[in-house]
């Protein structure tokens, strides 16, 4: 049996947060039952962590670069670019892949970034007439997953401001439109999908059954096609991701990690856990390396649902990190069980910000060694500086094997 030591990586998106009055001054992490992650935290180490290089915005794409190992600073060329990768699109030189939300705006505010976290059947009937409505050579929308959407444009404009439209919530659109050189096109082709959803059957439909409607697209996040350095290449390692988005399958694509699909992976509260974990478990027996990605209390915090949030990380907790724990320690190899987060997303401010986050491992097998608690939040070693992600990540995914 190889002695090649295993390496798992649970990253919850957007765990850490800020005191939330209606949890008693406190933050999720702080309320949440974890005590799996506070027994990785205890025996192993604990510290906090930078994952957005200063200069840049706190998105999941820059963070979750960070920690996989790699410096945005270098590579990074837009959101939708990874997700196009993530969607096995492949894009030209001169295409501009833009990331496409369905959304609900009600009396010039954005109410929901999500259209009220639309099925992928309805979104699909949408994203199709659309394309019937406004695709032409060069210009093509992509279905996605629920409210995430792609459009490719031949030489569309690239050097605009676009906002995210989950940094918006309960804000006025008008002042957050796109702005720069051809700016008047990406808002021609948002007002257009106006007229053509407004008494679209899907949205006739959600309306009746008391659900809001997919009132329009929102553009944000464009890219250019990007390259990663293969995992194999960079740090000996082959192996998985285990995600319910196409933004981190595309970073799996990118670097040459395989995509492992897991049905029921919806990106919400009501994921198939178990079967994310099963699947680390399956991909740890075959292969060096595994990314669990669980996207759930970040869509929480966008909403603004800070209890959700904590049951969110505590099932977190409790089906994927305890039993991808328990089976590294019953394979009796050696291991190392990485327990992170990509960014804070504040339910009070409903978007992401550039603060430090928690982040602990933890070496195996330990037998019946004695397993310690330790906090697991936003005050680990408060006045200590945080490294940078990309740079403590490669130190640990490249440290001696066994």
């Amino acid at each position: 049996m190889s002695k090649r030591r295993k390496i798992a990586v649970l990253c919850g998106d957007g765990m850490g947060d800020e005191p939330v009055e209606i949890l008693g001054g406190k933050t999720p992490l702080q309320v949440a039952k974890i005590p799996t992650i506070r027994r990785v935290a205890g025996t192993g180490h604990a510290r906090m962590l930078q994952t957005v290089p200063s200069g840049m915005s706190p998105g999941s794409d820059v963070a979750n670069m960070g920690l996989l190992g790699y410096d945005a600073r270098e590579n990074y060329t837009g959101r939708a670019a990874i997700e196009a990768a993530g969607a096995r699109i492949p894009l030209e030189a001169a295409d501009v892949a833009y990331r496409t939300n369905l959304v609900t705006v009600a009396d010039g505010k954005m109410l929901d970034y999500s259209a009220g976290d639309i099925s992928n059947e309805e979104a699909h009937e949408l994203i199709a007439a659309l394309n019937a409505a406004v695709a032409r050579p060069g210009l093509q929308f992509h279905g996605g997953v629920s409210y995430r959407h792609l459009l490719i444009w031949r030489d569309g404009p690239s050097d605009l401001e676009m906002t995210p439209p989950h940094e918006i919530s309960g804000q006025p659109v008008a002042s957050n439109l796109p702005q720069g050189p051809r700016a008047e096109e990406a808002i021609a082709l948002m007002e257009e999908s106006r007229r053509i959803f407004e008494n679209h059957p899907v949205n006739v439909s959600r309306v009746a059954r008391g659900l809001r409607p997919a009132s329009q697209i929102w553009l944000w996040g464009y890219g250019r096609a990007m390259e990663l350095q293969s995992y194999a290449e960079r740090y000996g390692l082959r192996g998985g991701v285990i995600t319910a988005v196409d933004l981190v399958r595309g970073l799996a694509e990118l670097c040459g990690l395989e995509v492992i699909a897991v049905p029921g992976a919806t990106g919400w509260v009501d994921t198939n856990y178990d079967g994310k974990a099963q699947a680390a478990i399956d991909c740890l027996r075959r292969s060096d390396f595994v990314y669990v990605h669980v996207e759930a209390p970040d869509e929480c915090g966008h909403k603004g649902m800070a209890e959700e949030k904590v049951r969110a990380i505590e099932v977190f907790d409790r089906k994927v990190v305890a039993p991808v724990w328990a089976a590294l320690e019953a394979a009796g190899e050696p291991y190392r069980l990485i327990v992170c987060t990509d960014h804070r997303t504040p339910v009070n401010k409903r978007g992401h910000t550039s603060d430090p986050v928690p982040f602990a491992w933890v070496d195996g097998p330990l037998g019946d060694a004695p397993r310690a608690e330790a906090n697991y939040d936003e005050y680990i070693a408060p006045g200590e500086t945080p490294p940078l992600a990309c740079e403590l990540i490669p130190e640990l995914l490249r440290a001696p094997q066994e």
